[in-house]
């Protein structure tokens, strides 16, 4: 042990030697035999045993999970660690933080944590406890500590909605995060960021056995008073919800989500959650779960409808939508084949996978939302910190490990090709590291024998030949597409790679053991067989384009949000999962290849949770698949221990009489003095420019059990006069220092004050003269006014063409104010051009016409503003009626009522919109032709109700009269029919009653009258009489 100037002991690496054969070494690169597996589990087992679960390799840092509290982790603790270099004290997650921030600081490099290993390894809280240390132990104020509160807060929001109770972990994360923490000048945390990968959206509908969907179900359900969950229209019991009853595990021992929502409520509000958008939040949450109990019937037919309508309604209120599109949506299809819409019905399987397919997708986009919402609440302000380039970051990566599982699936695939992709990043950083090194300190560079991973990473990734390209290729192939095709397909582009083996491919001892539905892909840590069952559809990861269009409509703010309404317009294919997966990680690359890395390491001693118990086949699996054996080759490949030359001097020179007490010359001299004085053969060691190189472990063992012995005369030394006298120049010679350090701080400090005060006399006569010219007396008051109008402009900007704020300009700045509020607008609205597709600006011409036709004479129009018009709303058009239009194309459809002209009679009918005339079909036959020439008008009434009338000639005996309509989408209906006849100026819309032509000379009317719902029928002195409630969805 040393005591170094603050006091503060230090438990530096080589005097824990002593006691190696009890707790073992606690850097692995100091192991004897270190290419030998079974030493280096041994050494794990018995530090393990002794409570230490930290040990390094080199750098890296190897954590194993005690499944139990230790007491290391206080703020003494912290305190032990801060500012102490990397082997000055014993291995600990805040020695990787501490020398992280402190390299970050003095090189003003980005530098960045990689955190890995498999679900219950720890992973996520080894994350947390870095946070808690930078948290804790940063110079910081109170702006910046709330910042620091966020920081902290924002991990059990993203474990409530992103981690969930699997067979291996009980708080697993089912998505990658990587998490950058930008820190100023000065070292004090001004800002963060989060990026996620691949959340298991598959876990919201499926779940196995033993396993539980994400946790913020269980909490809400659990945790919330009753009268939430009345207005979310839930029950407590979780197994009334299909999609958390397959895993029958609503219970857990070890959670206790009671406690955790409130937790999570509480993070929430520090993040800076609004309690609207947190009531919006729980109600996508709840109409998961309530998508989940829809069921549907199956027609003779085979057509499907809904079963549970109580379900449809409740959906209706918590996502916002309109209960009928979405039956429609969830029970039918769009279709285009030579630019015609068509809808086609579904059959069961096809409904139930739609229904699943929205469930993913809303909680998906959900989840990426919250991200996006911590994001801000972490952003950088830059009104404080105008440039970011005066900050420097430590990004974190908490990302699930290497998973083998007895069913290996798409979701397994594309975790493995992560740690592939991080493998090979951890060679080659490693090795660039040691190179580096080397090179510094004029030490000639040995080649380092390693497998390069390389060839498995561009066996999945490859173009045109890679997996991920064939998986695309098929999922796009024209006609019948599938899982065992693309087997087929893969067989037939990777046979013969010395790393993909199949059932066709293997030989007859492989064949036993592998299905014909699987691949086998030989990783760097080892094989691992994937079933391709679900990789088609899951790569797909496809929404129903009629599904879009409803969630695009919705009234939740945070679904608007999520789903855009660019998107339906866009007929551009997404990327595939696999591909969007594969970008994702390749910038996830880019960011890790620009900072400088620390690693950690973390592995699970057992499957059970238990405290105390060393599984050694597990351990030695994951010492395997974490590429630790050859982490540690790389490192030994030179020399095992390497200090600077003062470090080693200090220690060790008490064993030389030359060196001690102190030595007065170079510092390599000094330490050359020493070895030949221990008796240091060549090939043992190698002095560079600042450092010793020292090839045996065995070396540094003999050189410390030397010191170990050298200590009792060591100690009667100390104890000398001369040593007492050397304390005493030592304390004179630190007063000194502080007077003259105190004195400097007082003249600057003196020196501050007269500038402040300056300052502020400036200021205070600027104020005085603000009225007059701009001069010497007010100038500075002047700039400070328009700076600090600029400034608060550059805040509050409106952020698009409709939002009219502005701030209120001095009157020194009144005129520029108007200029910059004129050429802001321009911009805005040059730049909301450009991203103006065709589709849209399409939408947006309907959207306006109907506005000039519609605006404060329709009580329903309100209501319709907000929903996009779509293209087509009819059914799949009768084949005869296709061949008797001939060339003329159907532009819109639409289902509407028709009431015959004599007894009112309602009839089913569609009305198909050509570019020429509009035509009134019933199934197979077109029963009344409407030229847009001869039309005269259309009449609606001012109410909520779908009725309108076609006006028509009454003079030609061949042409039929006026035609009697009803749509539930009237607005859509009449704008595009007005718009296509060229008729918008002669769309009448009346307050009272409604008069058409029956027949030549003979009138028909419509009567409209408020009543409690809709209802339409032959009222008195044969009027037809329309009952308009208060409220409609038209």
């Amino acid at each position: 042990m040393n005591v170094d100037v603050d006091g503060r002991v230090r438990l530096v690496m080589e005097s824990a030697l002593t006691a190696r054969d009890r707790v073992g070494v606690q850097d692995f690169v100091l192991l004897e035999n270190y290419n030998s597996e079974a030493a280096f589990i041994e050494n794990l087992r018995r530090r393990f045993k002794e409570n230490l679960i930290y040990t390094y390799i080199g750098s890296v840092l190897v954590s194993v999970n005690p499944y139990k509290e230790l007491e290391i982790y206080s703020k003494q603790q912290m305190e032990r660690y801060r500012g102490v270099s990397f082997y000055e004290i014993s291995p600990h997650i805040y020695s990787v933080s501490d020398n992280t921030y402190r390299a970050m600081k003095t090189s003003r490099k980005d530098q960045c944590i990689l955190i890995s290993g498999e679900s219950g390894a720890g992973k996520t809280e080894a994350s947390k406890k870095i946070l808690l240390y930078y948290a804790v132990t940063c110079p910081t104020n109170d702006r910046m500590a709330a910042l620091g509160d966020r920081l902290l807060q924002s991990n059990p929001v993203l474990e409530a909605f992103g981690n969930a109770k699997t067979l291996r972990n009980d708080n697993s994360s089912r998505f990658g995060k990587y998490m950058d923490v930008q820190f100023d000048f000065r070292g004090v945390p001004v800002g963060g960021h989060i990026l996620n990968y691949l959340l298991e959206k598959s876990r919201v509908v499926h779940q196995n056995p033993g396993e539980r969907n994400f946790h913020i179900f269980y909490q809400l359900l659990n945790g919330g008073d009753e009268m939430l969950l009345k207005t979310l229209y839930l029950e407590k019991n979780p197994h009334n919800y299909n999609y958390l009853a397959k895993g029958n595990c609503p219970r857990v021992s070890s959670i206790n989500d009671k406690n955790d929502w409130k937790v999570v409520m509480k993070a929430l509000s520090v993040i800076g959650f609004t309690e609207e958008e947190v009531q919006k939040l729980l109600s996508i949450i709840s109409g998961v779960l309530h998508l989940g109990n829809i069921q549907f019937g199956e027609g003779e037919e085979g057509e499907t409808y809904i079963t549970t309508e109580t379900q449809i309604a409740n959906l209706t209120e918590l996502l916002g939508v309109d209960g009928s599109a979405l039956t429609e949506a969830l029970t039918h299809k769009k279709l285009t084949a030579k630019g015609e819409e068509m809808i086609s019905p579904l059959n069961f399987e096809q409904a139930m996978s739609a229904r699943d397919a929205l469930a993913k997708a809303v909680y998906g986009r959900t989840f990426n939302w919250l991200v996006e919402k911590i994001n801000q609440s972490l952003a950088l302000k830059e009104e404080i910190y105008h440039s970011s380039k005066s900050s420097s970051v430590i990004g974190l990566l908490d990302i699930y490990g290497f998973e083998v599982l007895q069913h290996n699936s798409f979701e397994q695939f594309c975790i493995n090709y992560c740690n592939e992709k991080l493998q090979q990043l951890f060679i080659e950083l490693t090795l660039r590291s040691e190179q580096e090194e080397y090179e510094t300190e004029g030490i000639a560079w040995e080649t380092v024998q390693y497998f390069d991973n390389k060839i498995i990473c561009d066996l999945i990734e490859e173009k045109h030949k890679g997996i991920i390209s064939i998986l695309d290729e098929e999922c796009l192939r024209p006609g019948e597409t599938g899982d065992l095709s693309f087997l087929e397909k893969l067989e037939d582009t990777l046979g013969g790679h010395p790393h993909f083996v199949t059932h066709k491919l293997a030989n007859g001892k492989t064949r036993r053991v592998m299905s014909r539905e699987e691949f086998r892909l030989l990783h760097y840590a080892g094989e691992v067989n994937y079933n391709v069952k679900g990789f088609v559809d899951k790569n797909n990861d496809l929404l129903n384009r009629n599904l879009k269009e409803v969630m695009c409509q919705s009234d939740n703010q945070i679904l608007s949000h999520c789903f855009h309404r660019e998107e339906v317009m866009d007929q551009k294919r997404p990327e595939m999962a696999a591909t969007q997966f594969k970008n994702s990680l390749m910038k996830l690359m880019e960011i890790l290849m620009s900072k400088e890395p620390s690693y950690v390491r973390c592995i699970k001693p057992n499957d059970a949770k238990q405290p105390g118990r060393f599984d050694e086949v597990l351990v030695r699996h994951q010492v395997k698949y974490l590429g630790l054996m050859e982490n540690l080759r790389v490192r030994r490949a030179g020399f095992a221990y390497r200090r600077h030359f003062e470090a080693f001097l200090q220690r060790y020179k008490p064993l030389c009489p030359e060196t001690w007490p102190n030595w007065h010359g170079r510092l390599a001299d000094g330490v050359s003095t020493l070895i030949n004085h221990l008796g240091y053969k060549p090939e043992e060691y190698k002095l560079g420019r600042s450092k010793i190189f020292i090839r045996f472990p065995k070396t540094l063992f003999t050189t410390e059990d030397a010191l170990e012995a050298k200590k009792p005369e060591i100690g009667k030394y100390a104890c000398s006069g001369s040593e007492t006298l050397g304390l005493h120049v030592c304390v004179y010679t630190v007063i000194v220092i502080q007077s003259g350090w105190r004195g400097m701080k007082a003249r600057r400090r003196a020196k501050r004050r007269r500038e402040a005060a300056e300052l502020i006399r400036r200021f205070i006569k600027g104020f005085i003269y603000r009225h007059n010219e701009y001069g010497p007396e007010n100038d500075y008051f002047l700039d400070h006014v328009r700076y600090s109008f600029l400034k608060n402009l550059r805040k509050n900007l409106p952020e698009n063409v409709l939002d009219k704020r502005w701030p209120t300009p001095p009157p020194l700045v009144t005129e520029a104010s108007e200029y910059l509020r004129m050429l802001h607008m321009r911009n805005m609205v040059m730049k909301y051009c450009r991203r103006v597709q065709p589709e849209w600006k399409k939408q947006m011409v309907q959207k306006v016409v109907a506005s000039e036709i519609f605006k404060d004479q329709k009580d329903s129009y309100p209501e319709s503003v907000g929903r996009l018009f779509l293209d087509t709303r009819r059914e799949q058009i009768n084949l005869k009626v296709v061949q008797t239009l001939g060339n003329d194309k159907v532009q819109y459809g639409a289902s509407v009522t028709k009431y015959d002209r004599r007894g009112f009679k309602p009839r089913p009918r569609q009305l198909l919109l050509t570019n020429n005339f509009a035509v009134l079909v019933d199934r197979t036959k077109i029963k009344q032709k409407i030229d847009y020439a001869t039309m005269r008008g259309i009449s609606l009434s001012s109410l909520r109700d779908g009725m309108f009338v076609v006006h028509m000639p009454t003079e030609d005996n061949k042409q039929k009269t006026d035609v009697v309509l009803q749509s539930n989408h009237v607005i859509e209906l009449v704008t595009k029919l007005a718009m296509m006849a060229g008729k918008i100026d002669y769309v009448n819309i009346s307050p009272g009653s409604i008069r058409f032509a029956v027949a030549r000379g003979k009138e028909g009317i419509i009567d409209f009258v408020r009543g409690s719902e809709m209802k339409v029928a032959k009222g008195k002195r044969g009027h037809l009489l329309v009952t308009v409630p208060g409220s409609s969805t038209t």
